[in-house]
């Protein structure tokens, strides 16, 4: 008997947690089946379904989203039987909330609504040169000085961290490696007060420079205030905005998104490409071309979702086509669509098929999985490769993502940035 009650007493725990884990899975899949942010045009009406198990209950908390059901009629709450379809319909411009409520009573989600202009946007897929620089010096990382006496030291260690931005020296503010180098030799080893911003705080660390055996002196630590590289401009909106890559720059020692202090954009030509393998990302080789007469734009923004600024007039003047309008999130499908590339040396649209469409993705940069099916593309590059980010993705004659990484184990396939989240910068 007592060993019944024992077996009788984990069997209960186990269903116990099964039945936690059911529920939790549940919450969950309802919970990714309602999206947090949808968007209306202005003055006019969206319907919407939800694959939902229950009834719902569904609150404007704005007299600017009214919401209709099988009536129609313009209400501040509506109740919908599982996949039952409604209506939002909107008034000014602005974002808004609405709460969804399951069987009435039960909190899901607030749900974001986007109240927008219909917008337009010239699609480019054209490579470009990136220059940017760091709005700070940036550290990499620390490491060990030879002294003149034959010592090993490491002044910045625990100090110093990686991704800090050393900002001043002894109070004197810095702007290139090359000044903080200077300074550091004119302290002549006296002990310093190095100002660095970390994660976005100021604060002072004292350093005592150590002096090499070459005879100059040092930090001990290693820095950074630029980085440059090849990428792909998404699109030019009416105003002379871009946006490109999709995902931000990241230091290639640290994986920290840059700071930006400025940067700029250059012609480049493509040089090369490095076709994708299983295991291999592919890339593209190129030269960029620096100079004022070579400046396209100037890089204002370097966020998750890509490096946003202003074209120059001699970019404008290069565009060609007309502009297409810019999808919104809930337009984008699973099916048929195309990138526009110019790695054959002139922008071309090859076929894809859009996978698989995730409105709240964790990260908005991977929110569509992509394949490239279009032969030429296949048998140019094996697929997306380093370089392509960026890529707009368009789809029903809109611009709905860019492309923005590509799978290592399979390079015909990678992740997209809806359109939408781009424009929002």
């Amino acid at each position: 008997m007592k060993g019944k009650s024992y077996v009788y007493r984990w069997l209960g725990r186990l269903f116990g947690l099964s039945l936690a884990a059911a529920m939790g899975y549940a919450w969950y899949a309802m919970d990714r089946a309602v999206p947090d942010r949808v968007s209306i045009l202005e003055n006019e009406e969206e319907r919407f379904s939800f694959e939902l198990p229950f009834a719902a209950t569904i609150l404007s908390e704005s007299r600017e989203v009214s919401l209709g059901g099988e009536s129609n009629i313009p209400a501040d709450q509506i109740t919908i039987s599982r996949n039952e379809s409604f209506s939002m319909m909107a008034g000014d411009q602005g974002s808004y909330q609405v709460e969804l409520k399951l069987l009435g009573l039960i909190k899901l989600k607030d749900i974001q609504v986007d109240v927008v202009d219909t917008r337009y946007a010239f699609p480019c897929g054209e490579p470009i040169g990136i220059y940017l620089k760091s709005d700070g010096i940036m550290v990499i990382g620390t490491g060990r000085i030879t002294g003149e006496d034959g010592m090993e030291r490491e002044p910045a260690y625990g100090k110093l961290k990686s991704g800090d931005y050393i900002e001043a020296f002894n109070g004197t503010l810095l702007d290139t490696k090359e000044e903080l180098i200077e300074a550091v030799n004119r302290s002549q080893g006296e002990e310093a007060v190095v100002t660095v911003r970390r994660e976005g705080e100021a604060i002072d660390v004292s350093l005592k420079p150590v002096k090499s055996a070459e005879g100059d002196y040092k930090l001990g630590a290693w820095v950074r205030d630029d980085t440059q590289g090849i990428g792909t401009i998404t699109y030019v909106d009416m105003n002379g905005r871009f946006g490109a890559l999709g995902h931000g720059i990241s230091d290639s020692d640290t994986g920290e998104l840059v700071e930006t202090g400025e940067g700029s954009l250059y012609t480049t030509q493509i040089m090369g490409i490095e076709k994708g393998s299983v295991g291999s990302p592919g890339l593209l080789s190129g030269v960029i071309y620096y100079g004022p007469q070579s400046r396209m734009g100037e890089i204002e923004k370097n966020t998750n979702e890509g490096i946003f600024g202003t074209v120059n007039q001699k970019f404008l003047d290069s565009l060609s086509g007309e502009p297409v309008e810019i999808a919104r999130r809930q337009d984008v499908r699973q099916g048929p669509a195309c990138i526009r590339s110019s790695v054959s040396g002139e922008p071309q649209d090859y076929a894809i098929e859009i996978q698989k469409v995730d409105l709240n993705a964790g990260h908005k940069n991977k929110s569509m999985v992509i394949k490239v099916t279009d032969p030429r593309l296949l048998e140019l590059t094996g697929g997306i490769v380093q370089g392509m980010s960026g890529s707009p993705i368009l789809q029903d004659g809109k611009l709905v993502g860019a492309v923005t990484h590509v799978f290592v184990q399979d390079a015909a396939r990678g992740y997209g940035i809806l359109a939408e989240d781009m424009a929002a910068n």
